[in-house]
This record gives structure tokens, sequence and C-alpha cells, in this order.
């Protein structure tokens, strides 16, 4: 019950009222209960099997009554018989933990090399709001792990006194943070929520002595979790299930590493020819650096004075700070020099990261479209916001996806419509942070022809939404939260154009006008029972969008929860959709009440 004021002494009251189960609900109640008023657990797996579409080895008998058990617990306040009444059965399927949308486990092929993956990518990851003056931190870098994001950006800058490194977008206005903080943080939090393995990108604006003193903090924070080659430049990644809780590194290789290279390889073979005991080249890298700290930490007088530019580095020490450096990198980053042509080049002995802005990606995608599949088959592409992007807003990644890259990084901290589907994107494959290349993107066909992400396509599946109701708000928020004289009057809008509000979103073919339902007015628990129909082209990559909100005769509609799930991971039946606010954090209790049906048959036109 909710009492609302109209003027200073006038008031309404309204009552709270659960709905009704839908006439679906009845149907399939009475169908499968076989006309009686109770359904035993044997009826309701055949219910699961038959009309949700469980496989067998899922829906058993004793599965079946844990869930009687359960919904008996929650719902009814005597548990008197082990069967479900109409009531418990509506009940049951309101339930998103016990009826969920899309699977909650990993099923997705892990064995593939990690370029056959999208990765849930972060952007600028330790800032805390805009691009500009907003402090850094490794709180949202914690944040970012715990939503199942994977890859982990972070900008290296000297401090004030050149002698430490900080995380900090440079040349702006926003605070620094100490790198060995965020290291810390990644590797306390980097498995919290997937156990598939963590990027590290770093842009890396060091000198080498400070390269040498990231690497060995890399180094010691990290430890054995640490994945990184044992000789040169990987021909291949490794796949996420050979990489479980290991952490990886990519960047550029540092500019001085040939040169320091060339020079280490010449005065080894000096010393070899000079008598030595010959075991220089066969220790690590890092405990070169350290016997050379040591003598310089030994000494009396000021080696800044004595090494100028070297900020107290003899010239070994920087040759050997620099190879330690690469050594850690097992992702190479770079942009070849020359145009789009040398950008796509495919090295047969290397795999490498290609970083391109939303703006320079757009101009390769229009002339340049099978080369970058085809560059994406075995290499990393990132593609991240312009730097005009200010505000941390984000561009359309259903483009990126639709050309191979792996890495679309996103601004964690932008809030907008953009990352709702990132996030129902990464809620593919159990929300581990890696979802499978579709075949399309990663075949080869006759003359080595790839797939055309230009090309028209034909409808390959139609998918049917139906809204029945919603529930939970009078439980999440305040009664006058949306309204202060009377209960919200909610409505659901679904669109395939995500610049529209809500729905599905997906190649361009795939998009169409704007839908939605009928307000309901003075209703906590609107009934809408609205269907709608998509056509899908490429419904590997569509995602259904769909977003509430509560009608304002006066002013802008109020935001009532939103969700973004992939299509194709959409169970069949009838399920409980969680909703979630702007963020991305489910609400408590506020769900929708929704079927689905994807038909399988291609369809014509």
């Amino acid at each position: 019950m909710g009492t609302y004021k109209m003027c200073i002494c006038f008031k309404r009251t309204f009552l709270a009222r659960e709905a009704k189960p839908p006439a679906d609900v009845k149907e399939l109640f009475t169908e499968y209960a076989e006309r009686g008023n109770l359904m035993t657990a044997k009826q309701l797996r055949r219910f699961l099997v038959e009309a949700q579409g469980e496989p067998d080895s899922d829906a058993t008998t004793v599965e079946a009554e844990k869930i009687v058990e359960q919904v008996l617990q929650r719902h009814s306040t005597k548990i008197t018989r082990n069967s479900l009444s109409l009531d418990d059965f509506h009940h049951f399927l309101f339930i998103p933990d016990l009826n969920s949308p899309i699977r909650s486990q990993v099923h997705h092929d892990m064995s593939a090399p990690l370029s056959h993956y999208f990765i849930f990518t972060g952007h600028n990851s330790y800032l805390t709001g805009n691009q500009l003056n907003s402090p850094c931190s490794e709180v949202p870098i914690i944040e970012a792990l715990e939503r199942g994001v994977r890859v982990i950006e972070l900008d290296l800058w000297p401090n004030h006194t050149k002698d430490n490194v900080h995380v900090v977008h440079g040349r702006t206005l926003t605070s620094p943070v100490e790198l060995q903080k965020c290291l810390t943080a990644i590797k306390e939090h980097a498995f919290s929520s997937s156990i598939y393995p963590v990027i590290v990108t770093l842009e890396d604006h060091l000198t080498p002595k400070l390269q040498c003193k990231a690497a060995q903090m890399i180094k010691q924070i990290f430890g054995d979790m640490l994945f990184h080659p044992e000789s040169g430049c990987l021909q291949e990644i490794p796949s996420p299930e050979k990489l479980i809780e290991r952490i990886i590194i990519s960047t550029k290789p540092p500019k001085e590493f040939e040169e320091a290279k060339e020079q280490m390889e010449e005065e080894n073979i000096l010393e070899k020819q000079k008598g030595s005991n010959g075991n220089a080249c066969e220790k690590e890298p890092s405990d070169h650096v350290a016997e050379h700290d040591d003598k310089s930490d030994s000494d009396t007088g000021d080696p800044s004075e004595e090494n100028g530019d070297n900020d107290g580095y003899d010239s070994k020490s920087c040759q050997l700070g620099v190879l330690f450096y690469r050594s850690l990198i097992a992702i190479h980053a770079g942009k070849p020099k020359g145009g789009l042509r040398e950008a796509f080049k495919i090295e047969i002995d290397k795999v490498r990261r290609l970083s391109l802005s939303e703006q320079k990606f757009e101009k390769a995608m229009e002339s340049r479209g099978r080369d970058i599949v085809r560059f994406t088959q075995k290499n990393f592409l990132r593609v991240y916001p312009k730097g005009t992007r200010f505000d941390s807003s984000n561009f359309k990644p259903l483009t990126c996806w639709m050309h191979g890259a792996q890495m679309v990084a996103f601004n964690m901290q932008g809030h907008d419509k953009p990352l709702w589907l990132m996030q129902g994107m990464f809620r593919s494959n159990g929300g581990c942070g890696y979802v499978k290349k579709p075949a399309f993107l990663m075949n080869v066909g006759p003359d080595n022809q790839v797939f055309d992400p230009k090309a028209e396509l034909p409808v390959r599946k139609i998918l049917k939404v139906k809204i029945y109701m919603g529930d939970g708000w009078r439980f999440d928020f305040k009664h006058t939260h949306f309204d202060r004289c009377s209960p919200p009057d909610f409505y659901a809008r679904h669109t395939e154009n995500y610049e529209r509000q809500v729905g599905i979103a997906g190649v361009p073919a795939d998009m169409t006008a704007m839908k939605e339902t009928r307000v309901r007015e003075d209703e906590w628990t609107p009934v809408w029972d609205k269907e709608f129909t998509f056509k899908l082209t490429v419904p590997v990559l569509a995602l259904l969008r769909v977003e509430v909100k509560e009608y304002d005769r006066t002013d802008s509609d109020d935001f009532a929860g939103q969700t973004c799930l992939p299509v194709s991971e959409l169970r069949p039946g009838i399920r409980a959709v969680p909703l979630y606010d702007c963020k991305g954090d489910k609400y408590p209790s506020v769900r929708l009440l929704m079927r689905f049906v994807l038909s399988e048959e291609t369809v014509a036109g």
C-alpha cells in the first residue's frame, strides 16, 4: 500500500497488488500439470525439457525436486506438500537464479589461440571519471576486474623527480597513482570473477632506467602468475585454457632493444675471447641488472654526474634493463611504418597487436574490411575511443566485432548505452570475459578469401520476444521515486538501433525502427503482454536490449532499468530477466517475465 499527496489537504491511497499469472503461464501449467491443481516434480521436469528446451542431462528429476523445494521455501508460508500450485509455478518462472535467460557456465571451446576470442577490454582503466582532470586510482581497476574485464590498460610515466613510475593520463590534469598500487590490485583481484588470463597493456613513456624498474616491479609482484615467452616473439599465443590464472604483458618493445641486443652480443663475444668464465649469457637479464645495481649502490661518487642522461645507470645496466623489460612482453604491440596496407601486414613467424583509434578504424574498414578480418584471424586488433571523448563516453562496438577486432577498448566509467552493449556481449560464455569469435570470421575460403563485412546477407533466424510483465520496483525504489502523486506509469521499449534508446543492436541490416509497449498507468507491477518479431542476418552478433522507462507527461521519462542479452545465448521459453541500473549493476529485485523463441530454419528475404 502507498499513500500519495495530491495537495496540502488531499491524499490518495493505492494498493500494491501482485499481478496474476499471464494466460500463457496458465495454459502451460494446465497442460503439464495434466489438468490437475498441482504440478509434481516429474511434471515440472517434462515442462523444463519440452517447453523450456533444457537438456535431459540438466533437467533431471532430482534437479526438478530441488527446484520445487526451493520455490516452496521462498513462496509458501507453510510447506505441507511437495508440488507446485499455479501461483508457485508462476513464482518459479519469475526467479532469475532458478530460471535465467542465459547460461551462467563457460561453454565455449576455450582451447583455441587467444586471438580467436573477443576479449572484455578496458581503456585508461585507472581513471575514476573524465579524461582530463579526474583522479587516477587502483579502485576502478579492481571494479573492472570484478565485472569480468580481462584487458587492463596502464599509462606509464616518470614521476616529477624521475625516480619512480606513475600511472597517469599523460599531458592532462589527472592526478597520478603509483604503478606498484595498480600492479598489486591486479594481482589480488585478477581472477575474482574469472579464471581466464588478464592482459595488461602498457602505454610506455619511460626512460630505460624506469623501464627496468617497472619490469622488476612486474616480475616481483606477479611472480609465477606472469606468462612470458622463453625466447623471442611468439608465433601464436596459447589458448585461454592453457593460460588459466596467468597475467600477460602487452606493449611496444623498447626502441633501444635491438641496439642493446646487438651491443650485448658483441660484448659477450669479447668477454669470451678475453678468457672470461663464459657464463654471462646464461644468466637472466634480471640477475645482471641486480649485479649492476649493487655495484652502482656501492659507488661513493654521484652516479648522475658521471652518467648524465642515463640517470645513474651505466651503459651495460641500461642494456640489460632494456633486455629484461623486453623479455616480459608476451604480445608485442606496434604500428608499422607506412599506410594501411603495411598496418595489416601478416608476419608468418610473429603475432602482434595493432592499436587504432575509432576514427582510424572507421577509415580502415571502408577500404580494408577483408584485410582487417584476415589480420585478426591471427593477430590482435585493439580499437580505442578517440581523444575528444573527454567525458569518457564510448562508441559503437558492433562494427569492430564484425571485423574480428578482439579488443574493443571501452571507458568502463562511461555508463552510457554503448557500454551497456559491451556488458551484454560479455554476459556470454558464463561472463568469463572471453567470447569465441564466430566461425565465419575465422574461415578461409578458396583463393584465400575471407568474410566480407560489407556483403549483403540473407535473414538467418527470426527472434520472437514477448514481454509479459515486470515486478520488483516496489522493493528497490521509494514509493515516490518516480511520481509524488501516484504509482509509476511503466512502459518497455524495444528497438534494433541502440541510438534510439533500446532493443536489438547488431549489424546494420538487422536494425529496424523503434518498438515499445503501451504505458501501464499507476502500476508497480505492470502487465504489457506484448510480442515483437525481429529478423536477423547475423544472430551470433545480435544483442537484445530492453529498457524500461516511467512515463512523465511534463518532463523527460524516468529511467527504470535496462538489460542487454546476447541473442545467440538466449534460452528458449519463458524466462525471468533481471534489470540493471545505468552503471550496469543488477537491481536486487527488479525483473521482467519474457518469452524467447528463436527459429532455427533459414528464412528467405
